[in-house]
């Protein structure tokens, strides 16, 4: 009976080994892809994400990279999200007049920085704190993707945007 358990036990340890091997092998190619890329992916998926929410807000101007629409005129607030500001999306002590205009303002303007890595942690942090107020006072039961949404600003402010990224350029032309 002990033989028994001593040749299980002595076959397990190969594949213990060979299996600790496989995992280290797997971490360091993970550990490979490069954090321009990661950090590229992350500011393409806020910016859409963010950018979108601000097309729903305006009328006279349409850019929608995804449905693939232009329309050129001048942006204004449109009456459903004045309403929506009014009912649904109401912060207390910002009148739904001022709220509207300034969430779209936002979600157009950091989006576009985002996008072009300029300014990038500035922008993060200002779409991490209109994710924390839609969080705490529009959608408190929506946190797992505000989470998800907080999780890669968080990351694009410790890490930066990468090397596609204008704030790149810039840093790089400062420090020659």
């Amino acid at each position: 009976m002990s033989t028994l358990l001593a040749t299980s036990r002595s076959s397990r340890a190969p594949v213990t080994a060979s299996a600790i091997q496989a995992v280290d092998h797997t971490i360091a190619l993970f550990s490979r892809i490069p954090h321009s890329a990661i950090a590229l992916l992350a500011r393409f998926s806020v910016a859409m994400t963010f950018w979108m929410s601000g097309q729903t807000k305006i009328e006279g101007l349409v850019l929608d990279p995804i449905g693939a629409t232009v329309e050129f005129g001048w942006p204004r607030i449109s009456d459903s999200a004045l309403e929506l500001f009014r009912s649904e999306y109401a912060l207390p002590l910002i009148p739904p007049e001022f709220a509207a205009p300034m969430a779209a303002v936002a979600e157009h303007v950091f989006p576009l920085l985002l996008l072009v890595g300029l300014a990038s942690r500035l922008s993060a942090f200002a779409l991490l704190v209109m994710t924390l107020v839609i969080q705490i006072f529009v959608y408190p039961s929506a946190f797992a993707t505000h989470g998800l949404w907080a999780a890669l600003m968080l990351y694009l402010m410790a890490r930066g945007p990468g090397r596609v990224s204008l704030d790149h350029l810039v840093a790089r032309r400062v420090r020659a």
